[in-house]
């Protein structure tokens, strides 16, 4: 380590547990680095926290944490209805933000948070780790080359699974809305996120204004209130639509990608692994593997020399409108028992399959199509 313990950024971890503690460990990896110190975490069950030091000060709310001493950096990985108060109140006290995605519940959230950024010139990065691949501007310079010709379409997509434990992990999971307040908590807004978010990303149409129209198309295979299996069609400003179609209630995990269709080829990101296959008519696939940067190295480099930031919240407009759209729209269709295998596994658990919804969601990339549209025999209500 160079320089004194005080150069060095504090960061503090807020929501420890579940994914909370993929994000103590890389703040761990940056004290063992010398480029940040892990000063505290907050969590309501802090002390069951076997991954973190006992040199690290333990807090039951981010408010114990703030009142014992603001850190440069504040993580968190809170639910998130939580969000939007939680990354104010670090703000507020002055402490940049690494905030878990979706950033906010509603679009008036993000604008109030935006709001304070500006005022406390506090910056906040948002979690979707997809966009601190070297990929995504990889992607976009090919297609900005002309190498795939014009774009007739963006999509995002995703086959993934889930258990039922995944479900019952606590009580905002699967929820749309939770005493009054916006959860969503479903496929599209949150586990498969990622894909939404870096094909607008590859867009280029992050800004909320560049959402003209958002058409849901919402399924539910599991015992929950939001969507697991989705279909949806974003109309965006001066640029060809984008369609996602995604599950959690696939036969197996498989890799989630962003798809670029144009008149001369296709350019597929599978952005979890930071790799392009680009398929031009009359050549074999030209396959490229990209580097990725930490959103919490990003941020602390931000902090450190003003560089800016892969993932700010400025540029989760169109997310929001996206995610807006899908938690206002009719609640989703529930998908009939006999479409659906249940799996058991391990421990009592068990997962739904929703039997040929991987080819459903091949068929809906191809023909850009809704599931709806599709004539598929279980987005039919009974």
């Amino acid at each position: 380590m160079t320089g004194s313990t005080a150069d060095v950024p504090a960061v503090a971890v807020v929501g420890v547990h579940g994914h909370g503690a993929s994000h103590v460990a890389r703040a761990l990896q940056a004290r063992a680095e010398g480029r940040a110190r892990l000063t505290a975490v907050a969590d309501p069950r802090a002390a069951e926290a076997d991954h973190v030091p006992a040199d690290v000060a333990r807090h039951a709310s981010l408010e114990d944490l703030l009142a014992a001493g603001v850190p440069d950096v504040v993580v968190l990985s809170t639910p998130i209805h939580t969000h939007a108060e939680l990354a104010t109140a670090a703000m507020e006290a002055g402490a940049a933000v690494l905030l878990e995605k979706p950033p906010t519940a509603t679009p008036a959230e993000l604008d109030a948070l935006l709001a304070t950024s500006r005022r406390t010139g506090r910056p906040c990065q948002v979690g979707f780790q997809s966009l601190g691949s070297r990929a995504v501007d990889h992607v976009r310079g090919r297609v900005a080359d002309g190498r795939l010709g014009e774009v007739t379409g963006w999509a995002a997509t995703g086959c993934w699974t889930r258990p039922r434990s995944y479900w019952q992990r606590s009580s905002w999971a699967g929820r749309r809305v939770l005493d009054g307040r916006v959860v969503a908590d479903g496929v599209l807004t949150n586990p498969l996120a990622h894909s939404l978010a870096t094909a607008l990303a590859v867009a280029g149409r992050q800004a909320a204004g560049d959402v003209l129209a958002v058409d849901p198309d919402l399924y539910r295979v599991n015992d929950v209130e939001a969507d697991d299996t989705s279909s949806l069609r974003v109309r965006l400003r001066e640029s060809p639509d984008l369609l996602a179609a995604v599950t959690l209630c696939a036969g197996e995990r498989g890799e989630p990608a962003v798809v670029v269709e144009g008149t001369a080829g296709r350019a597929t990101l599978y952005y979890a692994v930071d790799v392009v296959v680009e398929e031009v008519p009359g050549r074999p696939p030209l396959v490229t593997r990209h580097a990725r940067a930490d959103l919490l190295d990003d941020l602390l480099a931000h902090l450190r020399t003003g560089a800016p930031l892969l993932s700010p919240l400025e540029r989760t407009g169109a997310f929001t409108a996206v995610l807006d759209a899908v938690t206002r729209s009719p609640a989703p269709h529930r998908v009939a028992e006999r479409f659906v295998e249940r799996v058991p596994l391990p421990g009592g658990d068990e997962h739904r399959r929703l039997r040929g919804v991987e080819e459903a969601v091949a068929l809906a990339l191809s023909r850009r199509a809704l599931f709806r549209e599709l004539d598929l025999p279980w987005t039919r209500t009974p």
